[in-house]
């Protein structure tokens, strides 16, 4: 019997740790024939008697590494090539794994998921640093594989689309593909129904066990909330015995498995009846945010997803960017500028004073902000510096948030930027 602590076990195994790419000079093996090979979101090679699968593929410049290590363990024809989301680290080697007679399956809203990201991949490359910066160990063991210039991020049309479930053959290797939404709309999870197997990558998150991200700070589209839980529910009816997801090691045994989707279900759907409900009370977003946050019983990570940006994002889902408050809101008024204003009235040395007795008073998020609008006054103010380099350490000093791959993501790059003058 499955208990609360081995619910907890699960979902603590899972850190923020699991985030960072690293690259193994030969895959696991993890099931009969099937392999991993990790990086940014691991990619799957499922070896049979009539020719190779290959589940995800990388971004682009990882492609060439992730083909070199399966190519070791079997240089067989590459039958299908399935993506499980259309996000640029599933789908951007498709092009270096691909060959004449290979099939590309994906569901049939993988297009759109693609140009969802195309169409704002100039502001999203801007916006990933505070996560996504490479290393040069990582991109010299990458580059090995290819010399000179990576391969161009693929952006792939699909040969064969599915709506709802698609069934394969490969081999005498039974492949069942369900559609899911999460991360995008266009999830295809790949069931071994002979092994009891799910590949779900990261369609539900890549941490076992976590909030979602129902918005991620590093821009794209609101994700729903609906759809999200139809679809835990879909995986709970497979009854899945192992669970691979884009990070980590293969999860083990159905009761387990089951125990912890029905925790993240009933996480999700308690944050958003209950944002739901204080949305109806008429209660503003802020106050939605400090207020709405898991019982004890229905723990679930946050190393992921945030449960003050669920609710913050639910309220926008819903309702929209415009809440009755401001009359501002409804014009093109940067708030840095009125803050700069209101600073030159009230001297930005008394702004700052306020600013560190907040701080000293453990109200870290509000000398952030009187600290901010300093810095909107005077760029270059180095006591407004160095007070929000004060103010974002003590914010890590939250273990929700020192522990949230976002959040401290964030916070630690805002502190190099500040320190470096930037």
């Amino acid at each position: 019997m499955i208990t609360e602590s081995d619910i907890r076990a699960a979902i603590d195994a899972r850190t923020k740790d699991l985030l960072a790419p690293h690259y193994l000079d030969r895959p696991i093996e993890v099931s009969d024939g099937l392999y991993m090979s990790p990086g940014n979101t691991a990619a799957y090679l499922l070896v049979t008697d009539n020719g190779r699968v290959i589940i995800n593929t990388g971004l682009g410049y990882e492609a060439p590494f992730h083909k070199k290590v399966f190519d070791e363990v079997s240089t067989a024809p590459t039958r299908y090539i399935i993506t499980t989301q259309g996000h640029t680290d599933h789908v951007g080697g498709v092009a270096t794994f691909r060959e004449p007679d290979t099939i590309y399956v994906a569901h049939r809203r993988n297009p759109e998921a693609q140009d969802d990201d195309k169409r704002v991949f100039g502001r999203m490359r801007q916006w990933t640093p505070p996560w996504f910066t490479p290393d040069q160990q990582n991109l010299a063991k990458l580059a090995a594989t290819y010399g000179g210039e990576p391969p161009v991020q693929d952006r792939p049309t699909p040969d064969l689309m599915f709506d709802d479930t698609l069934a394969l053959r490969v081999g005498g290797v039974d492949l069942e593909l369900h559609h899911g939404v999460g991360e995008t709309t266009d999830g295809a999870m790949v069931w071994l129904p002979q092994r009891r197997l799910l590949v779900l990558s990261n369609l539900l998150g890549p941490l076992f066990g976590h909030f979602p991200n129902i918005n991620t700070i590093r821009g794209q589209k609101h994700r729903f909330v609906l759809p999200y839980l139809d679809t835990i529910r879909r995986i709970r009816d497979l009854r899945p015995e192992t669970v691979l997801t884009g990070r980590g090691e293969p999860i083990h045994g159905a009761e387990l498995i089951d125990a912890v989707y029905a925790r993240q279900y009933a996480a999700v759907e308690y944050i958003h009846r209950t944002t739901l409900d204080g949305i109806n009370a008429g209660k503003d977003v802020e106050t939605l945010m400090r207020e709405v946050t898991l019982p004890d019983e229905l723990y679930v990570g946050q190393g992921y997803g945030r449960v003050s940006w669920g609710v913050k994002t639910i309220f926008e889902s819903y309702l929209g960017w415009f809440h009755q408050r401001s009359t501002t809101s409804l014009y093109p008024i940067e708030p840095e500028a009125t803050q700069a204003m209101l600073v030159e009235v009230a001297g930005a040395e008394q702004v700052l004073a306020r600013a560190g007795d907040e701080l000293d008073a453990g109200r870290a998020e509000q000398a952030t902000a009187l600290a901010e609008a300093v810095l909107a006054a005077d760029p270059n103010h180095p006591g407004a510096r160095a007070l929000l380099v004060r103010t974002h350490r003590a914010l890590l000093d939250d273990p929700v948030t020192a522990n949230n791959f976002w959040h401290s993501g964030w916070l630690k790059y805002r502190i190099g930027q500040l320190e470096a003058g930037d």
